[in-house]
């Protein structure tokens, strides 16, 4: 019977992957699943599984947690501001030692481990980013992004790899020759928009866009992009789903056709976001 069923689910899921075949899809990954070994393992068998069936998957990671850990260790104070992190020298090298080194090391050797292959990368391999200090506030060393190496991107694709990326991006102008900090979900959605993707899916710790954030069952399945600006002028989006939205509402603006935010807590929610009729989290589309 339970063959049956899985079959059935195989079945089902189909048109979706033939929908998606050959298109790009861009996967943000952080939060609580980076941190649990099961959950990351059910994100990384995901990823393979989508990459297997002919869907060109990129995948830019976070890594605050592992920062923050870093930090403590060292004796840094941790500091943000706006909710963003405040970067001088020396949090900028710990932030590019575990971003690039450790976190990107680890998924890659799970990756490698579920049978695909990995490609680790950051801002500064391939100038794949370029980005200038951000002056809207004093932040230190973190940048928004001016330029993605496209090409070098569908390079690193087209040889069958999965793209992990870093969110640290090579300074330009004053800061030539400087790494700085790039806020991951940024860097997804930028991404995502350079390389015309067919969906961007922040992976995150909420269900998705909830009408209520007391009440889990408030789960807003679809929005459009004008519907999401509604909300946020309504008030219904708060703390972190602002930020998020912002990114799914960049990249819907840069060309991408949707964008998804899930709850990467739910083991193996990526599939069924991606391929059942019902999904799991909030998609948002133009």
């Amino acid at each position: 019977m339970q063959n049956k069923t899985e079959a059935s689910g195989l079945i089902r899921a189909l048109p979706h992957i033939r929908a998606l075949r050959g298109k790009t899809l861009v996967v943000k990954y952080g939060g609580s699943a980076m941190i649990n070994a099961e959950l990351k393992k059910a994100v990384v068998d995901d990823i393979v599984f989508i990459a297997a069936v002919g869907i060109r998957v990129v995948l830019v990671h976070g890594g605050g947690p592992e920062i923050d850990a870093m930090l403590k260790a060292t004796g840094k104070e941790i500091r943000f501001v706006d909710g963003l992190r405040y970067t001088d020298e020396e949090t900028m090298d710990i932030v590019q030692m575990v971003l690039c080194g450790k976190v990107s090391k680890d998924i890659c050797a799970l990756i490698q481990g579920a049978g695909a292959q990995a490609m680790g990368l950051c801002g500064l391999d391939g100038g794949l980013l370029e980005a200038v200090r951000v002056k809207t506030a004093d932040l230190g060393l973190v940048g928004d992004i001016r330029r993605v190496n496209r090409d070098f991107l569908e390079k690193a694709l087209d040889s069958g790899s999965i793209p992990v990326i870093s969110s640290v991006a090579m300074g330009t102008g004053e800061d030539a020759g400087k790494s700085l900090n790039v806020n991951a979900d940024t860097a997804a959605a930028v991404i995502a928009a350079a390389l015309t993707a067919e969906k961007l899916v922040l992976v995150t710790d909420v269900r998705g866009i909830l009408r209520n954030v007391l009440e889990p069952e408030s789960l807003i399945s679809t929005v459009s992009r004008r519907e999401l600006d509604e909300l946020r002028e309504a008030g219904v989006l708060s703390k972190g789903m602002i930020p998020k939205s912002e990114c799914c509402a960049l990249a819907l603006d840069g060309g991408v056709k949707k964008a998804h935010i899930i709850d990467g807590r739910i083991p193996h929610s990526l599939l069924t976001e991606l391929f059942t009729d019902e999904g799991i989290g909030t998609l948002i589309t133009v």
